[in-house]
């Protein structure tokens, strides 16, 4: 199966709500690689996953979602090509 990419924004109350920790543990159950952020805008984190594409579209219904705790108002996804880059997902430093 083909490796893709997704490099997502997720934008409402999304930070100081764990919900980087709750996006690790979804894409670690998932099988996916790569990372998660907190953006500089203080409303918005920042995600690249890479994986086959049923476990990306799962991720990206997930996220839309959000743990308890948070308000997503808005998930924006893009796709493309897997760099491979990624051994393992982790939460990055903005």
């Amino acid at each position: 199966m083909s490796r893709e990419r997704i490099t997502a924004r997720v934008t409402g109350r999304v930070q100081g709500v764990g919900f980087r920790w709750w996006v690790l543990r979804q894409a670690e159950t998932l099988g996916l690689t790569g990372w998660v952020m907190n953006a500089d805008n203080e409303r918005s984190v920042d995600v690249v996953a890479e994986g086959d594409d049923p476990s990306l579209m799962e991720l990206e219904r997930r996220l839309a979602i959000g743990p308890p705790g948070c308000r997503v108002e808005e998930v924006r996804a893009q796709r493309g090509p897997a760099s491979g880059e990624f051994s393992r997902f982790a939460i990055t430093r903005s």
